[in-house]
């Protein structure tokens, strides 16, 4: 039944037309790739000044009320792009390990971020679990970046 929807996905007419466009499917993998760089270059500091580098750089508030807006903007642009590459060849991404590892990651990392948002930074005590939480997401979406350039090659 699973496999049965995922061919009818990959049949439907628009991504039909996107998988065998030659200017769509590589646009839509570029705003995948714009995704991923908001995401991770925004996520980043964030997540190094959570680690502990740069204290004396900004408040961790100030720069999450900066920075935030734009993660969740690139992750909504790549997850958007990336459910439209996963349609044009979904029995094949659903049944790739590299893919279920990448979305395991993902959860995670969303995981991860939601956790980070019901932790008062500045209560005492809470410093190293916010520091291990900045650390881990810096991995997790990193991970997640590699094991999606990996789908590619295998």
């Amino acid at each position: 039944m699973f496999a049965d929807a995922l061919a009818a996905l990959e049949n439907l007419p628009a991504i039909v037309a996107l998988r065998e466009s030659t200017l769509a499917y590589p646009l839509v993998n570029t705003l995948h790739i714009v995704g991923i760089a908001l995401l991770f270059g925004a996520i980043v500091p964030l997540d190094l000044r959570l680690a502990g580098w740069r204290r004396d750089a900004s408040a961790v508030d100030a720069l999450s009320r900066l920075l935030l807006p734009v993660a969740i903007f690139g992750f909504l642009l790549a997850a958007c792009a990336g459910l439209l590459l996963f349609a044009t060849d979904a029995t094949a991404y659903a049944a790739s390990p590299l893919f279920q590892a990448k979305i395991v990651l993902i959860a995670l990392a969303l995981a991860n971020a939601l956790a980070l948002r019901w932790v008062d930074w500045r209560r005492p005590g809470s410093s190293k679990r916010v520091a291990l939480a900045g650390a881990a997401s810096v991995v997790l979406w990193l991970g997640a970046i590699v094991l999606g350039r990996l789908i590619g090659y295998f």
